[in-house]
């Protein structure tokens, strides 16, 4: 049976109310599987009770919430996690921790949407060529590379904003060179 002081501190830590897995999960809409899953990668921490219960820090709330909205807008988990790294987890966030985190959010958006912009330069000049194919492309695909890795969208899945934006610089052509112009 629990004491009174044991309970307390299951819900307390350094005068931080700590939330239960499924408070936590209630509050920010995100499934307590996730949340594992986001713990299991370090962009969360929690402490254990004596029953080996999960236990968030309130301050830890607001980190999930960033790590929901960046993942809602295509942002792999591995790019938050280095965005979210000047942010402490272990004590409440200050203000210079919060800003520090958003200087690095803006680099990392700032690099997607010039990815982004250059794709799209990219394939409005390949959709005006007339080849409109992924095996004869020489400048979306050079010598069918992209068959070794499987069927799909293979330029989307890249695994960092580098990787994607060494694709679409590694091919520098104006137009499209299977259909012969350019």
């Amino acid at each position: 049976m629990n004491t009174d002081s044991e309970r307390e501190n299951s819900t307390q830590m350094l005068g931080e109310e700590l939330l239960s897995i499924g408070s936590v999960s209630e509050r920010t809409g995100v499934a307590r599987s996730a949340l594992h899953y986001y713990e299991d990668l370090g962009l969360i921490s929690s402490s254990r009770t004596a029953g080996n219960q999960r236990r968030y820090p309130r301050h830890m709330l607001r980190r999930i919430s960033l790590i929901s909205v960046g993942s809602k807008l295509g942002i792999p988990l591995h790019d938050i996690k280095h965005a979210l790294e000047p942010v402490p987890m272990n004590t409440m966030p200050s203000e210079n921790d919060w800003l520090r985190a958003t200087a690095e959010w803006k680099r990392v958006l700032e690099a997607r949407r010039r990815a982004i912009e250059e794709l799209e330069d990219r394939l409005m000049g390949c959709i005006g060529c007339g080849c409109l194919s992924m095996k004869a492309c020489k400048l979306l695909n050079p010598d069918d590379e992209l068959a070794q890795e499987g069927a799909g969208a293979r330029r989307l899945e890249a695994a960092d904003d580098d990787d994607l934006s060494s694709s679409l610089h590694g091919t520098k052509r104006a137009g499209c060179a299977g259909a012969g112009q350019g």
